[in-house]
């Protein structure tokens, strides 16, 4: 019972920090990564964390991702010479 309060409220605080979920949200999510927690394995607990913090820094590394400063290559506008028409 003490796991599911404390991932309730470690969830809630969790989700104020992040964008798109709310407190209640992050609560209920705080709550079921308890439970999941304590019906895993230990192995698996182990690759649900590590497949975690990959996501996470994948996640990181897509968000620094630097643009490009230099613009495109401009398009020259060039016209064909004027041709004189040919006198037949």
């Amino acid at each position: 019972m003490f796991g599911k309060i404390i991932g309730g409220f470690a969830g809630s605080k969790i989700a104020k920090s992040t964008s798109g979920i709310g407190g209640a949200t992050g609560t209920l999510l705080g709550v079921g990564a308890a439970t999941i927690a304590k019906r895993l394995s230990i192995p698996a607990l182990v690759a649900v964390t590590a497949g975690g913090y990959l996501v996470k820094k994948y996640m990181d590394r897509k968000d620094e991702t630097p643009t490009s400063d230099k613009a495109p290559n401009p398009v020259i506008n060039r016209t064909p010479p004027e041709v004189e028409p040919a006198i037949v």
